[in-house]
C-alpha cells in the first residue's frame, strides 16, 4: 500500500495517514464567532472520512483581524467552550485537529470588524476591499503578536493537537513577509530579515503560550501574484529555511491573495465557471523549498487530484503530506474512497463556486450536482 496511508509524525503528533484537510473558511457561524452545530456537523463528517489531520477554517485572534462575518473567533476565553466541542467532534472520530490562527490585516472592511482596517503599510486602496488601510503602530504590532500567543494558549486549552500560523493568502502574516505589501522602513520592514520579524515574533509568542511538545506549523505563500515584486518561490525558500532554523514543525505551501491570484483575476474579469489551473501547481515551489528545510515536514496543497500523483510526490520525497481544500468540500469521505479502491481521483472540477459562495456570505458547500456517496 502507498505511504499515503501510513502513519506520519509532525513533531510529537502522530497522524494516521498523510492526508490533510487544508483550512477553508466555512461561513457557517453567526456574527459572534461562536462554534455552532452546523460547523460541528461538517467536521464530524470530515473526521469520519479518515482524513489524518484536519485544519478548520482560519480563526481570528484579535477583533481587528476578523476577515468574514461568519468566521470562527478565538480572541478571548469565552470562545474556549465552543472550541472544545469542535475538538471533541474530530477526536471522537479518531481524527487530529490543528487550529489555524489568523489576522486579516488589510483584507477586511469596517462593516465586518466595526474597526478601521490595519496593515503593515498603507500602499493605497485595496482593489478588492475598496479601503485604504492604516499603517500599524509599533504598539499595535506588539499587541497583535501577543494576541497570536494568547490565541494559541486558548487552542491548547481547548484540546487542539497543534496550531498553524496563517502567513499566506494576503492575510496579515503574509503582508508582513511581502515586499509588495510591506514597505515599512523601520525594524519591521526594509529588508527580508526585518519583514520576517513579525512572523518570527508570532512564532516565539506562541511557543511561550503552549506546551513545549505542541506542534506549531505555518501556511506560507510561495507567490503573491502582485503587479510589483512580492513573495516568489526564491524568497519563500529563504523564509522557509529561517522557519526551519527557528524550530517550526511543518510548512504548508500556498499562494495568492484575495486581490492578486489567478482566481481573483478571473473574478474581476467577470469570468464564470471552471477555473482549472495546472496539476500540482505548487510542486515547483516545493522542489525549491524541500531541500532547504531539513527534516521539517512539507505539506503540499494545490491542484493535487489523482491518487497516483499524490503517491509519486510522497514516494519521491518532494513533499511529506498531501493537503486538500476543494476536493474535501465535494467529497468529505474521499480518503476512505481512495483506500477502498472506489476511486483513483478526486471528483472536484475546480469550478470554485464553493469559494466564491462563501465570499458572498453563503455557507460552504459543493455547488456541482452529483456529489459521490461515501
Amino acid at each position: 500500500m502507498s505511504k499515503l496511508f501510513n502513519p506520519f509524525n509532525i513533531g510529537t503528533l502522530t497522524v494516521k495517514n498523510r492526508f490533510i484537510h487544508s483550512a477553508t473558511y466555512e461561513s457557517m457561524l453567526e456574527s459572534d464567532g461562536m462554534v455552532n452545530e452546523v460547523l460541528l456537523k461538517r467536521y464530524r463528517q470530515l473526521a469520519k472520512g479518515d482524513i489524518g489531520l484536519i485544519v478548520p477554517g482560519h480563526m481570528y485572534v484579535h477583533p481587528t483581524g476578523k476577515a468574514g462575518l461568519k468566521q470562527t473567533a478565538i480572541y478571548n476565553d469565552s470562545f474556549i467552550s465552543g472550541l472544545k466541542k469542535l475538538v471533541s467532534a474530530i477526536h471522537d472520530e479518531e481524527g487530529k485537529v490543528i487550529f489555524q490562527l489568523a489576522h486579516a490585516g488589510r483584507q477586511t472592511r469596517k462593516e465586518v470588524t466595526g474597526l478601521e482596517p490595519i496593515a503593515p503599510f498603507n500602499n493605497g486602496v485595496d482593489p478588492t476591499f475598496g479601503i485604504e488601510p492604516r499603517a500599524m503602530t509599533e504598539e499595535e504590532i506588539q499587541e497583535i503578536i501577543e494576541a497570536f500567543g494568547a490565541a494559541a494558549g486558548r487552542a491548547a486549552d481547548a484540546g487542539a493537537d497543534g496550531v498553524q500560523i496563517h502567513a499566506a493568502h494576503g492575510y496579515l502574516g503574509s503582508q508582513f513577509l511581502s515586499p509588495f505589501f510591506n514597505q515599512r522602513e523601520d525594524k519591521w520592514g526594509g529588508n527580508n530579515e526585518n519583514r520576517f520579524r513579525f512572523v518570527k515574533e508570532v512564532f516565539l509568542a506562541i511557543k511561550q503560550n503552549v506546551p513545549s511538545d505542541m506542534p506549531v506549523l505555518i501556511k506560507l505563500n510561495t507567490n503573491d501574484f502582485t503587479p510589483e515584486p512580492g513573495i516568489d518561490p526564491d524568497l519563500a525558500a529563504i523564509y522557509a529555511k529561517w522557519l526551519a532554523d527557528l524550530g517550526i514543525d511543518g510548512i504548508e505551501l500556498s499562494s495568492g491573495t484575495l486581490s492578486f491570484s489567478p482566481l481573483a483575476m478571473s473574478r474581476k474579469q467577470g469570468i464564470e465557471g471552471e477555473f482549472a489551473p495546472v496539476d500540482n501547481y505548487h510542486l515547483a515551489a516545493a522542489e525549491k523549498i524541500k531541500p532547504v528545510i531539513g527534516n521539517v515536514p512539507l505539506l503540499l496543497v494545490g491542484g493535487v487530484r489523482k491518487l497516483a500523483q499524490m503517491s509519486n510526490i510522497i514516494e519521491e520525497g518532494k513533499a511529506d503530506m498531501i493537503s486538500m481544500c476543494r476536493p474535501f468540500i465535494r467529497e468529505p469521505h474521499l480518503v476512505k474512497r481512495f483506500a477502498s479502491g472506489k476511486t483513483n481521483e478526486a471528483g472536484c472540477v475546480s469550478c470554485n463556486n464553493c469559494l466564491l459562495a462563501v465570499r458572498q456570505g453563503l455557507s460552504l458547500k459543493c455547488y456541482v450536482k452529483g456529489v459521490p456517496e461515501s
